[in-house]
């Protein structure tokens, strides 16, 4: 009987050891972090790793998660301020900073934060237009983080980021948004195509007048370069009929038949030459012709030969008469001047 009792003895003794070790030794997973009651009174926290408390005394009282947490915001209606009825959503992203507060300070932290965000979201979008909703999700996020991580520093708790995630007006009110944006495009490339239309408009007419300025100048151009054209032309012509005037004082009115003859000879061999014409019509002052072609041959004839020697003219008389020199030899020709000297 001693012997049993001592081995019972033993066996309990070991027991409790095991169970006393169990007790006061602690090993807290990283991320997370152990209040420690004494006797139901926070003491103090457990961070990771291996704790000692002790047994039967201490507790652990909250087993809190100090990673970032993320919670899903319910879906819920929400009437915006021109009375349109959307569903919203969305998700916060927490982390406890103070396990102490977030243990202590509220009963149920991801109660109260889903609570907190979804009275915050249906007072922000209320205040708003539908589509200053649809469109501003970046200031409602903006005006969600500033009150949610106001509202949870007494809970030892820091919001890091809030997302809307749907905002979806009902299926009517979508048909009615889809209506007006189809509107809204047509009547944009209406307008598109009449500021395209203007300023094609406006282009062509441009265009027009540039290309009537530059036709105009050319004329002028052209008519500037004709006028001094005609210019010159009417300055060599009266330098020719000066040329041929002072010919003619020089050379008498032979001379001046010459460049008759010449011209009229020219003129009948441009008629008689045109590869076109089959009928060469003669005009009647042909002879008149030859009488003038005569003549010239007789002026250059006159002018060339030397003059012949013989009985010299009296010379002046004192009653006023001249002498006649010696006059120079004349052969006969086919045809005589009517207007020469005797």
């Amino acid at each position: 009987m001693d012997v049993n009792g001592t081995l019972i003895a033993l066996v309990v003794l070991v027991l409790l050891a095991v169970l006393t070790a169990f007790k006061g030794i602690r090993t807290v997973p990283q991320g997370e972090a152990w209040t420690v009651e004494r006797f139901g009174a926070f003491t103090r926290v457990l961070p990771p790793g291996l704790n000692l408390i002790i047994p039967y005394i201490d507790v652990i009282g909250r087993r809190m998660n100090v990673q970032e947490t993320v919670l899903d915001i319910p879906e819920q209606a929400v009437i915006t301020r021109d009375n349109a009825n959307v569903s919203v959503d969305g998700v916060v992203y927490y982390r406890v900073m103070d396990p102490e507060k977030a243990a202590y300070q509220v009963q149920n932290l991801t109660q109260a934060l889903t609570a907190l965000a979804m009275t915050n979201i249906r007072a922000i979008i209320g205040e708003m237009d539908l589509d200053a909703a649809l469109s501003s999700r970046d200031k409602i996020n903006t005006h969600l983080l500033g009150v949610l991580d106001g509202a949870t520093d007494p809970w030892g708790a820091k919001v890091t980021r809030v997302e809307i995630r749907k905002i979806e007006p009902p299926a009517n009110l979508v048909i009615a948004m889809n209506t007006q944006m189809i509107a809204e495009r047509e009547r944009r490339a209406t307008v598109m195509r009449a500021q395209g239309e203007r300023e094609a408009a406006i282009a062509r007419a441009q265009g027009e007048k540039e290309a009537q300025v530059l036709e105009a100048e050319g004329r002028l151009e052209a008519a500037r370069r004709d006028a001094e054209a005609r210019e010159r032309l009417a300055e060599a012509e009266a330098a020719a009929t000066r040329s041929v005037a002072a010919a003619a004082r020089e050379g008498g009115e032979a001379a001046l038949n010459y460049f008759i003859a010449e011209r009229y000879i020219a003129a009948f061999g441009q008629l008689a030459g045109n590869p076109a014409s089959k009928l060469v019509v003669v005009p009647m002052e042909a002879s008149g012709l030859a009488g003038g072609i005569a003549g010239a041959v007789e002026m250059f004839r006159n002018a060339t030969l030397p003059p012949m020697a013989g009985p010299a003219a009296p010379g002046p008389t004192p009653g006023g008469a001249s002498r006649r020199g010696p006059v120079p030899e004349t052969r006969p020709g086919p045809w005589t001047d009517p207007g020469a000297a005797p």
